[in-house]
């Protein structure tokens, strides 16, 4: 009797266990699905949920009992957002006062605590994975903040993380100061072929899954319109940084604005031209030749331009005309946003699917630019950036249509990353 009745408290303590394991299911009604992957929408879906992976999606159907049900009304699903160009640990710097005071005035732990913020922030706003392409200043606090997501501490998006990034000495602020002080830097001075290696290295021990480094500065529009750059690192010395960082299984991010830094950055094999305002025919063409990814940052041009007149306001039209071009000729353009150098707070990062369509997308096409096309540029289109089985739970929603009106993503009103919905507005 006593083996019976121990073999029966084993028995449902092990079926306690199973039930504490077993995956959430859920599924989830709305009016359409935008998948990007189709061409159409798909209308009355049900997508169903297990743990934190989509396991169907289908043209309406019953949900299988005993699994709850989301209904989302005639609201329109996406899968979540992607930005592949934010800085977490920034919270603006139209001016140049604004970003010396923040690595001067703000400690690394108070900066910390502001991106966990704006991970938030950026999550309500249904962007559910992000790169953050360096901390400025703020040394490899950005994998912090990535581990404490991944830990389920706070909550916010999937993160790929570039940590310091790199210069020559000298050539990135804090600049101007008295020689006699010691001043944090923006980024990691590194000089020489030998400096670069290590300089990847150390990145990569401390956490980065990116590599960024800064190709030029100096920016400045020649007579006949072309956008000109000073070239910062030795070709030896970019060549270095790249091939080291594909070595470890790294990829590498460029920022180049005028085309000399775009052209220098394209010979040593970069991944991603960031920015890329200067781009002309013949590196479009090269980019298109070589695979590499545009990521525009459209939204940080247009803040940037409040507070420095001139050069950023005459890079529109360029950056309008290059984008055009850019779609013709099948460069992969990558949904960036730059935030963090403008104020997380005042700005919704969704605002860049509108500019690209202004600027001659169609509002699929800016869609799979911060979906589809990003998770390729992050090595995730097995896993994210679409909505189908086997994927991330990772989905949005909005009351309209996006497809007529972009400005709807503007407007998310539903967000679930992992299977866990973080935000329901629309729960009827």
């Amino acid at each position: 009797m006593h083996r019976i009745l121990v073999l029966l408290i084993a028995h449902l303590l092990l079926g306690i266990v199973a039930a504490a394991q077993a995956p959430t299911r859920i599924a989830i009604r709305a009016g359409k699905l935008i998948d990007a992957r189709s061409e159409k929408p798909l209308e009355n879906p049900l997508i169903q949920v297990e743990g934190d992976k989509l396991v169907s999606v289908t043209a309406g159907g019953s949900a299988p009992a005993g699994v709850e049900v989301v209904d989302l009304g005639n609201a329109t699903v996406l899968p979540g957002f992607i930005d592949v160009h934010t800085h977490l640990l920034l919270q603006g710097d139209v001016t140049a006062e604004e970003y010396d005071a923040q690595l001067l005035k703000q400690s690394i732990p108070y900066r910390a605590i502001l991106a966990a913020r704006n991970a938030q922030i950026a999550l309500s706003h249904g962007f559910t994975a992000m790169r953050d392409l360096e901390t400025e200043g703020a040394m490899y606090a950005d994998v912090d903040v990535k581990t404490a997501i991944a830990n389920g501490e706070v909550p916010g998006p999937r993160l790929q993380v570039a940590t310091r990034a790199m210069t020559p000495t000298g050539l990135y602020p804090l600049l101007g100061y008295s020689w006699e002080l010691r001043l944090p830097t923006g980024v990691q001075y590194v000089d020489g072929v030998d400096g670069a290696r290590k300089a990847v290295r150390e990145q990569v021990m401390y956490g980065a899954d990116w590599i960024k480094y800064y190709s030029d500065r100096r920016e400045h529009f020649e007579p006949d319109g072309r956008l000109r750059s000073s070239v910062n690192f030795t070709e030896d010395e970019a060549r270095a940084i790249v091939e080291e960082a594909h070595r470890l299984g790294k990829k590498v991010a460029a920022h180049a604005i005028g085309s000399d830094g775009i052209a220098a950055a394209l010979r040593a094999g970069v991944d991603t031209i960031e920015h890329g305002d200067g781009l002309t025919d013949t590196l479009m063409d090269e980019m298109v030749r070589k695979g590499v990814y545009w990521v525009p940052t459209l939204t940080v041009d247009r803040n940037l331009a409040q507070g420095r007149e001139g050069f950023w306001r005459k890079t529109f039209d360029l950056q309008q005309a290059n984008f055009t071009k850019a779609m013709r000729k099948g460069v992969k353009i990558a949904l960036g946003t730059d935030a963090g150098g403008f104020d997380w707070k005042k700005v919704n990062q969704a605002k860049e699917f509108e500019y690209y369509v202004q600027y001659g997308m169609t509002p699929m096409q800016a869609i799979r630019a911060g979906t589809s096309v990003a998770s390729e540029l992050l090595g995730w289109s097995e896993t994210a950036g679409t909505v189908e089985a086997g994927k991330w739970a990772d989905l949005v929603a909005v009351n309209g249509d996006p497809l007529k009106d972009i400005t709807e993503l503007q407007k998310v009103n539903f967000v679930m990353k992992g299977g866990v919905i973080f935000k329901n507005e629309l729960r009827k």
